[in-house]
């Protein structure tokens, strides 16, 4: 890789900025002053340094976020805040996409990454990876509602969806449940319950597959996944 290249990736500039940095001797690679931003570097087994500290090289990263409620799941928009203007610069620099969609009024876990094959994996319809819902319904949830979901329930547009596993957390005029599903499509979760004449009106995801919604995490913050986090994913798929 090119060493403009790869400082670039690393956050440390553009690429004109890079030429500037290097002009200066503030970059060595194995102990000696490089200047050309063309030399051809293995970054996994060489010593980079700017300034005396040591460039990590990594290519992908994977980000656990707490997603508001108003910011959009998608990488870039004209109008509206997205998931990634949430980030710092240094890991905007990796280009990350989110992990699937949450709706623009939906909270809760959000992985962010740049790895294309994690993401095919945990998206695959083949994979059934699980995703757990927390919700707040208008009207009282029953045990005629469970079945139905267990069962799988008929959508507004035809679509008879896998089976759901759904808990209710407490029956009232205003109930509270979690919803676990193995599918996603458009608006699902509110679309099911609509089925059985109910309204979501708050909506969380907490959990999928194996990763839970770190409760350390206000609303519109992430951490990268721990080393047994990530372990935990991709061994399940």
């Amino acid at each position: 890789m090119r060493l403009d290249k790869l400082l670039a990736n690393m956050g440390y500039g553009s690429r004109k900025e890079m030429k500037k940095l290097l002009r200066s001797g503030a970059v060595t690679v194995n102990g000696s002053t490089v200047k050309d931003g063309k030399t051809q570097v293995v970054p996994e087994n060489e010593d980079v340094f700017v300034l005396g500290e040591k460039v990590e090289y990594r290519d992908f990263i994977y980000l656990l976020m707490n997603k508001p409620q108003g910011i959009i799941s998608a990488t870039e928009d004209r109008l509206l805040e997205t998931v990634i203007d949430l980030l710092a610069p240094d890991y905007q620099v990796f280009k990350p996409f989110p992990v699937g969609r949450l709706d623009k009024d939906t909270e809760g876990l959000l992985v962010l990454t740049n790895d294309g094959q994690l993401a095919h994996e945990l998206l695959s319809p083949k994979k059934h990876v699980p995703k757990t819902y927390f919700a707040r319904i208008s009207g009282v949830v029953t045990d005629e509602d469970r079945a139905a979901f267990k069962k799988g329930v008929t959508l507004d547009d035809g679509y008879e969806t896998k089976p759901g596993e759904l808990v209710i957390l407490s029956s009232d005029e205003i109930s509270e449940i979690e919803l676990t599903i193995t599918e996603g499509k458009f608006h699902q979760v509110k679309r099911m319950f609509e089925a059985v004449g109910k309204e979501v009106t708050y909506l969380k995801r907490i959990s999928m597959g194996s990763l839970l919604l770190d409760p350390a995490l206000s609303l519109g913050e992430y951490r990268e996944l721990t080393e047994e986090e990530l372990a935990a994913l991709t061994k399940a798929q």
